[in-house]
C-alpha cells in the first residue's frame, strides 16, 4: 500500500467504527474484502450513499487492490477489522469466540 492508499483505508476504518448509515456501507465494504463469503458482499449500489470523499477512498482501495498479483489483505490491522466485525457483525463474532 501506498501512504496515500493507506490514508484512504484508515479514514475507511474511523467511519467504519462510528453508527451512521455512511458507517454501515463502508464496513460492509471493508468486510467484503477481508470475507465476503463470511462477512457479506458489498452491493456496488451503496457508494450512491456515500459522500463523495468516502467514495473516493473506496475507489482508492479498490485500485490498490486491483494492482495486487495476488490476495492481499492488512493483517496490520486486523484489530481494527475485528473490532468492525464484532460492531457490524456480532452474530458472527460471537460464533467466532465460542
Amino acid at each position: 500500500m501506498t501512504d496515500h492508499e493507506r490514508a484512504s483505508f484508515e479514514r475507511l476504518l474511523k467511519i467504519a467504527r462510528s453508527d451512521t448509515g455512511q458507517s454501515r456501507r463502508v464496513a460492509a465494504f471493508i468486510l467484503a474484502w477481508w470475507n465476503a463469503g463470511a462477512l457479506g458482499g458489498f452491493d456496488l449500489a451503496d457508494l450512491f450513499g456515500v459522500d463523495q470523499a468516502i467514495a473516493a477512498d473506496m475507489g482508492t482501495v479498490f485500485v490498490c487492490l486491483g494492482r495486487q498479483s495476488e490476495a492481499f489483505y492488512p493483517n496490520e490491522y486486523r484489530t481494527e477489522i475485528e473490532a468492525i466485525i464484532e460492531a457490524w457483525r456480532p452474530e458472527i463474532w460471537a460464533s467466532s469466540q465460542s
